[in-house]
């Protein structure tokens, strides 16, 4: 269903990504940031996933500035190699890397964008930073505390994990008290990863109820 492409940020960095298109007109355009496990095998699943739903679905490789073309699995050992780019992560290349993923497929229609992990918290700043949303869904960015006074200026919503190691309650307790803008909800009992079918985490129960409410808040807010 889907292709690989490549996208041209602002300052001239080619990077590159994946793309799925729907079978029939796209309701709008979704722009899919990955975990630290780059624009891997679950992350084109979400494109696809999210094609299948109607809408052109595009995820940047952001880690491409530091190693092209970068995918993992989720292994012990896979992990803690995919930690390293986030040791000192360079948000202001990850969003220009983003607003060219958004600018590439701004012609479609109305533009959302989701993230999973890191991309959970690159969805979050570039509903504050970056041109061109209507809506922006973050799932367990551990970041996001860190930038929850910046005011998303399209509508978001967030999702955690209750039993998230990496995530404590009181981080998510901060957003919800700083930004009552923002949807947020919590799983009872899940944990980091819950989305994602190919990880040990993985919780189907709390995952069909996330997915679902993520598409309804793109429907809402992405009429054409």
């Amino acid at each position: 269903m889907g292709k690989d492409i490549t996208l041209t940020a602002s300052d001239g960095f080619k990077l590159g990504g994946y793309r799925a298109d729907p079978a029939g007109s796209p309701k709008g355009a979704i722009v899919v940031i990955q975990e630290i496990f780059g624009v891997n095998h679950h992350i084109r699943s979400v494109c696809d996933r999210l094609a299948g739903e109607g809408y052109v679905a595009i995820a940047p490789s952001i880690f491409d500035r530091s190693q092209p073309n970068f995918q993992s699995g989720y292994s012990p050992d896979e992990v803690t190699n995919a930690r390293k780019f986030i040791a000192n992560p360079d948000w202001p290349a990850m969003l220009r890397d983003t607003q060219a993923a958004i600018d590439a497929v701004k012609d479609v229609g109305a533009v959302g964008i989701i993230g999973f992990c890191l991309g959970g918290s690159i969805a979050y700043m570039a509903a504050a930073k970056l041109s061109g949303l209507s809506a922006a869904v973050g799932y367990y960015g551990g970041a996001i505390v860190r930038f929850a006074d910046d005011k998303p200026q399209a509508p978001m919503q967030l999702h955690f994990g209750e039993k998230d190691v990496g995530i404590p309650l009181t981080d998510v307790e901060t957003i919800k008290s700083k930004r009552p803008d923002v949807e947020v909800f919590i799983y009872p009992g899940a944990q980091h990863g819950f989305h994602c079918d190919e990880r040990a985490s993985y919780d189907k129960a709390s995952a069909d109820i996330a997915w679902p409410r993520s598409l309804a808040f793109f429907a809402k807010h992405m009429k054409k």
